[in-house]
């Protein structure tokens, strides 16, 4: 009898612990589907082509890519992965290494002026935010303001050109190399249509920058409030083509005409960068038509 009594205790201690491990894996295997899908990320519309589908007229360009740019579809390209003369496209990477090292309140006082290309209006001794300095890099595509900006948010111009190509590598840009600030042509600086797509996406993703390359015109002033800069956007479609929300020119002897764009229409952004044209703007507004009425976004 003893024995039984002995034998009925082990066997409900024994399904006692059985139904506390079953209860554990359970809440366990609950606990890890709710993780998993809060880091599933929402799906997307993405791009389909339509019925009548017709390929873009021929270009002038040397390296073009149209990329969708919340799916990262290529719907275009010519050339991608062409070794090119980035011109001032590369203020856009210059924009956002300041960020990382500045803040935009923070005050640079002018110590050096590089007086090549287009400016922004400085002079030695101005004293000028980092914010202002980035309007004027970005509208005027002032090469004084890059390397302002260079030269203050760094140690030195060579350790700013080093953070630079680190971010061009966190980024992805395989095929991309710096060594200035502003663009100035050079053998040991070069990208390609599809990195600055990449880096296009990444600048506008920063609320500060996508306000600066869409502006059209602006003025700024120095922190004393004695000096102003008029400052006029290069980028002629800028409120000339539907839902066309800037990015960045660029266009040197080498490098010709360089246009990266971003444009939103019924809620679908594409972004296309254009390299080496003979006609970036008129090539630009021709390819984001082109898209619009060749692709459909369709929900998953």
């Amino acid at each position: 009898m003893r024995i039984i009594i002995a034998l009925l205790i082990i066997l409900s201690f024994i399904i006692v612990l059985l139904s506390q491990s079953k209860i554990g894996k359970l809440a366990k295997v609950n606990r890890f589907s709710t993780e998993s899908l809060e880091d599933v990320p929402k799906l997307q519309p993405f791009p389909v082509k339509v019925q009548n589908f017709k390929p873009p007229s021929s270009l002038s360009t040397r390296s073009t890519v149209v990329i969708d740019a919340k799916t990262g579809i290529v719907l275009f390209e010519k050339e991608p992965n062409l070794r090119h003369l980035p011109a001032s496209t590369t203020k856009l990477m210059t924009a956002l290494v300041a960020l990382e090292k500045c803040s935009p309140g923070d005050i640079v006082t002018v110590k050096t002026i590089n007086k090549d290309g287009t400016q922004m209006g400085l002079e030695l001794g101005d004293k000028i935010t980092v914010e202002n300095l980035l309007y004027g890099m970005l509208i005027n595509s002032g090469n004084d303001a890059a390397y302002a900006l260079a030269t203050s948010c760094a140690g030195s111009l060579r350790e700013f050109t080093i953070a630079m190509n680190q971010k061009a590598k966190e980024l992805g840009m395989t095929n991309t190399k710096f060594d200035n600030p502003a663009g100035f042509d050079s053998r040991s600086q070069f990208s390609t249509a599809k990195d600055l797509a990449k880096l296009a996406k990444v600048a506008v993703a920063n609320p500060l920058l996508a306000k600066i390359v869409s502006t059209q015109t602006t003025v700024v002033n120095d922190t004393n409030g004695t000096k102003t800069y008029l400052l006029e956007n290069v980028n002629k479609l800028l409120g000339q083509v539907e839902g066309l929300e800037g990015i960045k020119t660029g266009q040197t002897e080498g490098s010709l005409e360089i246009l990266l764009s971003k444009t939103t229409r019924n809620g679908n952004t594409i972004i296309i960068a254009i390299l080496g044209s003979e006609d970036r703007f008129g090539e630009t507004k021709s390819l984001i038509d082109w898209t619009y009425q060749n692709y459909n976004w369709q929900k998953p």
